[in-house]
Order: C-alpha cells, then structure tokens, then sequence
C-alpha cells in the first residue's frame, strides 16, 4: 500500500459520518457529508487511473471498513483490477471515401467521427468497401436478420441508429416488433459495432440522427477521438480497426454518390427482406495513433449470507468522474461528479448501514464500487467478464446513478419498463410509501443501455436502475413541471460538467425516498428465497432461462 493510499485511508476515517448503528433509516446529513467529501478538490475528479483515484479507492475501502463490511474481491481482498485500453487519434494523413478512383476528402470531427481500440501506432485502412447493412440487427427471436449472409471482412459497415420500429408507421408490419419507441439493446451504437466486429468487419460507420441517438452531433464528437476499452488479448481484440460516425450530411452525399436514397433505404431498412447494399465505394483512412495502458480497479464488499450465502444481492454505483478539465466561469476545473456518481455511492454507504444495523441476511449483500463508468461501463464489464459472485446465483442488481435533488416526490420514475419483475416489486414498495410509478419520458434514449447495471444484465441478472434524469418527477412542491425544471438544469447545464458540484440548494427528501426503495426490495430479496425474472419479450430472459437449473 502507497503513503497516498494510507492517507487516504486516514481520511477515510476522519470523514466517515458518525451515526447511530441501530437507526433503520437514510440520513441525508450522511449523504451530504459523503458527497462534499468525494467531490472536494482533494480527490481531483476522480478520474481512472490517477491520483484522485488512488485517493478514493483508499477512501472507499476506509468507509466500507468502518460499516463492518467484509471485503469481496478476488483473492479476498477489497478491489478487482480494471485494466483500461486508453487510445487516442492524432491528424488523419489520409482520411477518404474513394468512388471509380475519385476521392472525396472527409473532415474529422465534420464529415466523420472515429476512434479506436485497437493498440496499435497506426490506423490503417485501404480500399475497404462500404456496405449498408440498414439497422444491423440480428434478433432470432424476433426472426429478424439483416445481413443475409452478407460476408462483412474487410468490410466497412454502415448502419442506422436503433431499432428497425424507432421510425416506423402505424399499419408498418415492424411497428411495435421491437420497442417502437422505446429503445432496445439492438438499437445502441455499442451493439452496432459489437456485432460489425463479431462479423469481422474492418470499420463500422453509424449515419448520424440526432432524433434515433437522443443527442447532437457535437456529442459525438466531443471525446475528440479519444476511446477507452478493457484490456484483452490479441484473439479477443475487436476486428474493428475504427468505429465511429458519419454526418447525416455526409451520408447524404455519400449514398447519393452511390446512385441510392438514403431516405428510401430508411424504409426499406424496416422490413424483414432487407437486404445489405453495397455503396460501391471505399475508405482508406491512415492516422496516428496513441495509447497506453490504465490500471484502474473495481471496490467489492459483502455482507454474508447467514443461510444462502452463495446466492447474491448485488447494489451498485461508479466512483469515478471526468478528473480534470478546462476551467468553467468559476474558475473550478474538476469535474467531480457529486451527482453523478458520487450521491450513488452515498447512497450505498448508507444502505450498507442499514443492513449492518439490521439482522443478518439469509442471502449475501455486496456492494460494487464500479470503475470507469464513464469511459463505457468498463469496470462492471470487467466484473460481470470475471465475476466474484456467479451471474446464474446473483439474485438482482440494483443501480444507483444520479438520484434527484429537487425534494421529495410524489412517485417514482421507472427506467426499462417491461423487462423484469422487479418493476412490480418497485410499484409494490413505492405504493407503500404513497408514492406511484412513472415510466422514463424518452425511453428511445435507451437510459437502461447506459449504466453499470447493463453489463449484468447482458449476463442475464435482473436488474433495476434508479436514475434521476430518466424523466421528470412528480414533485410535492411544484409537480411534474419542477421536475422537469430540475431535470432541464441538470442535463442541460452541469451533466458531466465542473458544476457538477454539491450546493447548499440541494434537497435530498427525494433521493432519501428512492434509496429507501432500493434498500426496502433488496432487504425483502435478501431474506427470501424469491428469484425475480425478466419478462417475456426481455432481450435478456433467454439468457437467464439458461441457467435455470442451478435456482431449483
């Protein structure tokens, strides 16, 4: 252990909130005092990989010692290494759709948008032919295939964002196949590239809209082709040399050079006998390339079951924000995340809390600490890749992520809706607190797809996130419009910005509430012998169905 480790372990103790072991409830003073600690300029943004992170992870396990809670990493001790991929792209010295030998030069950061992770000096793509594969999807349950059989290595693919029913028209057969507008995993850009690269394909392009992704294109290009992934070994590597964006402008120009109308494929893209086309045209991209390699690491505690123990209640939240950056009209230049994620991770102290003051559970509680949330759910990728405790045995995962700080609420908002059971165990317990539910208010936005509880999910663990800014809350003082006011600021304003920062405004009643929530269901999971299930439809039940056997 470093002296900075040990010091930040001193802290951990120094700042740890004092209150009462026998007192059931989520203090606010708590969460409070943990978040202006983890958002104060001594653990600088807590970025992967620096010393803010050394600083918190000290911090973490300090807190998570002083609840009494056992470590559960590997090897038994309190954190999982996350080894990040960390690369960036340098000017392009060639970058160029190619069309019967006439190139037509592409702008970085107007035209297209690319990164990569692959560990190599060079990004080097030649003559590599472009074909449309309309929205990508492979969903045998849905019988539904666009790539025919379509031989992509080597190959550029090109897709649209979401799903084949995102844009779909009433009395269109794919209407309401998938989610309609409601986002499926199928619809996200990770799956996009994912599935190009399972198909061995050299690059992967998604055409820009800003209506299918849910946000502008200066967001997609704003990491400045810089890109974050789990170190693999070389037969895991993506076949994907570069991935990335291009304009709806550039498409445009793009399939009209290539005799074809991109709006008319839209349509075509929407049903069953599509078929991918070839543009007739390549790209040849050469750029400079950097990388290295970023040692980051998850933090795990439990609580031991005292009848199941191998059967698992997982709660999770990410330690890790932006780490520095410009500095904004305040003059403050870290990043710190104090809601997102560091209310999360108050969240979780204080329902270890609970659990400590109340009887043991018949089932094992743990508590992660996600790394590298923000550079693409890394670290409970890296978990649910190597997990401590089996997927098939982890009862449920419940995700904290931005918790409203507006005030109390007259009900809850719902992220997923349809996929697992716990959706009814929420409306059950919010209905005990007086509280109703609300479904997420741009679901095509695919929030479920976009937190640290997805990387279980895809192992087939049920799973529910609470998330603030999914849609606007029924506040006691103001309604729905104050909640959206709330939201508005939020996103619009300090979402992953310096002013993320804890304030004196803050009203924690409604965060209190919904981590009550969280705490009240997975206490009820935790002394039952209840396996909550996706629901039929659930892109995930197949998987969990699997496994079946081993809850008998």
């Amino acid at each position: 252990m470093s002296l900075r480790l040990s010091a930040a372990l001193l802290l951990a103790a120094v700042a740890a909130p004092v209150t009462a072991q026998n007192a059931p409830a989520i203090d606010a003073a708590n969460l409070t005092q943990t978040v202006r600690t983890l958002a104060s300029d001594q653990f600088q943004g807590r970025a992967p990989g620096t010393v803010g992170e050394e600083r918190t992870i000290g911090y973490l396990i300090g807190r998570l010692q002083a609840l009494g809670l056992e470590p559960a990493g590997p090897d038994g001790g309190w954190t999982q290494p996350v080894p990040l991929l960390h690369t960036r792209l340098g000017t392009p010295a060639t970058l160029a759709f190619d069309r019967k030998g006439s190139a037509t030069p592409l702008t970085f950061g107007t035209d297209i948008y690319l990164s990569t992770l692959q560990p190599s000096d060079r990004a080097v793509v030649e003559n590599a032919p472009l074909v449309f594969v309309g929205y990508g999807v492979t969903a045998p349950e849905r019988g539904w295939d666009d790539f025919k059989g379509q031989d992509l290595k080597g190959k550029v693919a090109v897709f649209l964002i979401n799903d084949p029913d995102f844009a779909a028209i009433k009395g269109e057969p794919v209407a309401n196949s998938f989610g309609g507008r409601t986002m499926t995993y199928y619809g996200r850009w990770t799956y996009k590239f994912e599935e190009a690269s399972r198909r061995g394909a050299i690059a992967a392009l998604i055409v820009h809209d800003t209506d299918g992704v849910g946000y502008g294109w200066n967001v997609v290009k704003s990491p400045g082709g810089e890109n974050y992934g789990l170190v693999v070994p070389p037969e895991k590597q993506t076949s994907l040399t570069l991935q990335g964006w291009i304009s709806g402008e550039t498409a445009g120009r793009l399939f009209t050079g290539a005799g074809q109308d991109l709006a008319k494929l839209r349509v075509a893209a929407r049903r069953k006998d599509f078929k991918p086309v070839d543009l007739g045209t390549t790209l040849n991209a050469a750029i400079p390339v950097t990388h290295e390699v970023v040692q980051s690491q998850n933090v795990l505690a439990k609580i031991p079951g005292a009848k199941r123990p191998d059967e698992v209640v997982i709660y999770g939240a990410h330690w890790d924000a932006y780490g520095e950056g410009a500095p904004d009209e305040q003059g403050r230049i870290y990043r710190a995340g104090a809601n997102d994620d560091a209310l999360g991770v108050a969240g979780l102290f204080e329902i270890a809390r609970n659990f400590k003051a109340a009887p043991p559970p018949d089932r094992t509680i743990a508590f992660a600490f996600w790394a590298a949330e923000e550079r693409g759910l890394l670290g409970s990728e890296a978990y649910a890749q190597n997990p401590v405790f089996p997927a098939e045995k982890t009862v449920a995962n419940f995700g904290l992520d931005i918790l409203q700080t507006a005030g109390r609420a007259k009900d809850v908002v719902l992220v997923g809706k349809g996929q697992s059971t716990l959706e009814d165990d929420l409306a059950r317990v919010a209905a005990a607190q007086g509280r109703t539910v609300s479904v997420e208010s741009l679901p095509e936005r695919g929030l479920f797809y976009r937190a640290d509880h997805f990387s279980l999910a895809k192992r087939g663990v049920p799973v529910l996130l609470m998330m603030g800014i999914a849609g606007a809350s029924d506040l006691a003082q103001g309604g729905k419009p104050a909640g959206q006011a709330w939201v508005d600021a939020y996103t619009g304003k300090c979402y992953h910005q310096a002013c993320d920062a804890w304030d004196e405004s803050w009203n924690l009643e409604g965060a209190v509430q919904d981590i009550e929530l969280f705490y009240q269901i997975g206490d009820e999971l935790a002394r039952s012998a209840k396996w909550p299930a996706w629901k039929a439809g659930s892109e995930f039940k197949g998987i969990r169905d699997q496994s079946a056997a081993s809850r008998k």
